[in-house]
């Protein structure tokens, strides 16, 4: 797994360049001192301002970065509120379907299927008697021995 973190981090200060001051100044010092000291200094990243924010070509990891700025300090609380509604909606339809996926009660019932299905193929075992085995059963046989 890429850890692109630092890179991340490199973009994201780098964008912050071209936001508003009162922006900027609504995330905490903190933040923007942990993003500059983590960032990838050799991250070679510019910012092409002829384009949209959506138009960059960005990491994952910076626009996740970006989503949470967004929501935590510069969203109204309309918004805030109507981003939350869609995280818990979006979280809610992830577990409907591990529920669904990994329901238990299935399980087991595919799993006796798999058994089912398996036991009926197997072979009828044969056990052979060994030759020595067939002699002795033989002599008990001819002498009328119990």
């Amino acid at each position: 797994m890429n850890n692109n973190f630092p890179k991340a981090y490199k973009e994201v200060m780098e964008i912050l360049n071209f936001v508003p001051k009162q922006s900027v100044d609504k995330i905490p010092q903190t933040m923007l001192k942990t993003f500059e000291s983590s960032m990838d200094k050799n991250y070679n990243f510019t910012v092409d301002i002829n384009k949209s924010f959506e138009e960059q070509n960005l990491l994952d990891e910076t626009k996740a970065i970006f989503a949470n700025i967004f929501r935590d300090y510069w969203a109204t609380p309309y918004q805030k509120e109507r981003i939350e509604i869609k995280e818990k909606y979006d979280r809610q339809k992830i577990e409907e379907e591990k529920r669904s996926k990994y329901n238990v009660n299935n399980l087991f019932v595919k799993r006796e299927e798999k058994l089912l299905k398996t036991t009926n193929n197997f072979p009828i075992e044969y056990n052979q008697d060994k030759f020595y085995k067939k002699i002795i059963n033989f002599f008990i046989k001819l002498f009328h021995i119990s």
